[in-house]
């Protein structure tokens, strides 16, 4: 293998470790900006009441 190649397939590597490492990056910002919203409701949440129901709003999105 030539030394392109070998640095074609380190760049593979290194993409693959950091899309999924950081994939679910924006899904933990969503639910936190879901559970500051829901402290401003009529009748606010507790943190684990917000975090379950953003959690199902989110996923049912998806």
């Amino acid at each position: 293998m030539t030394i392109k190649n070998i640095l074609i397939v380190i760049f593979i590597f290194v993409g693959l470790y950091v899309v999924l490492d950081f994939r679910d990056h924006n899904f933990k910002r969503a639910i936190d900006a879901c559970i500051a919203g829901s402290k401003k409701l009529d009748k606010p949440m507790t943190t684990q009441q917000a975090k379950e129901f953003c959690e199902d709003q989110i996923n049912k999105d998806k």
